[in-house]
């Protein structure tokens, strides 16, 4: 059966400093000495958490996804996390999901964090993006779109499951973090995946503490990684056997609400 290995990159981030976002970055992977074929960074990666994209909105040609095109052909990995984008006049959160050979996929985050004015100053996404790597399906989600369920729940088509692993890339405050960790397994659970939630640590301009807590678990929910209040660069092999085995044995998929994403 297929492994699959992925580097969680814990960090904290220089306030609305790309420069010294993408150094540091680029000296932790460049620093790694296991083996990885998938990088994941935090969520906005490049500036922190900021609300005025219209001073660090880059487009699809720009610094930070060349930097990330440069990153995954010296390495030989691929690297996902969200940045701001402008198109035609908007503004989007938005993963990148950047290959060795350059080419690109990308998920613009659905859910924007009303309560910190995201979206104010955002236009949401409205399409998933369910990347396939040696046979594994990786659904990619951002931060806030953890508080909704549906938008992440699995669906079988012809006995078929859409996604093996469930990703979410955040920026997501310490005084939440029991919502964080309890949702991230929550989503393990019902959907029967493995599930990496990768989340920044130190404090913004607000003074907001962030305290990492990145996790990843396993598809009966139980956490095999967790990290708090520090940075870190951790490495894990995942075997596909696993989720087939859970889904195999504990077949409750079948027991499912009918139900399309609109």
């Amino acid at each position: 059966m297929s492994s699959l290995t992925l580097t969680i990159i814990q960090t904290d981030l220089s306030w609305e400093n790309k420069a010294a976002n993408l150094q540091r970055l680029k000296e932790k992977i460049e620093a790694m000495d296991e083996r990885t074929e998938i990088v994941v960074l935090p969520e906005m990666f490049s500036t922190g958490f900021t609300m005025v994209p219209e001073l660090f909105a880059e487009t699809m040609e720009g610094e930070t996804v060349a930097w990330m095109k440069e990153m995954a052909e010296n390495n030989k990995i691929i690297i996902t996390g969200s940045l701001i984008i402008e198109e035609d006049g908007q503004y989007f959160n938005r993963l990148i999901w950047m290959l060795p050979n350059g080419q690109t996929g990308h998920y613009d985050k659905r859910h924007l964090f009303g309560y910190g004015d995201e979206d104010k100053h955002y236009t949401p996404g409205n399409k998933r993006l369910i990347a396939s790597v040696k046979g594994w399906r990786i659904n990619l989600q951002v931060c806030y779109d953890l508080r909704f369920p549906v938008w992440s729940r699995q669906q079988y088509v012809s006995m078929e499951s859409e996604y093996d692993l469930l990703i979410y890339v955040a920026n997501w405050p310490e005084r939440r973090s029991h919502a964080w960790k309890t949702l991230l397994c929550a989503r393990a659970i019902e959907n029967q995946c493995f599930v990496a939630g990768v989340n920044r640590v130190g404090k913004d301009n607000k003074n907001v503490y962030f305290s990492g807590d990145s996790l990843v678990i396993d598809p009966l929910g139980q956490v095999l990684y967790h990290m708090p209040d520090a940075e870190d660069v951790f490495t894990i092999t995942l075997q596909k056997e696993e989720v087939d085995k859970v889904r195999t044995q504990f077949p409750f998929w079948k027991d499912a609400d009918a139900f399309t994403i609109h």
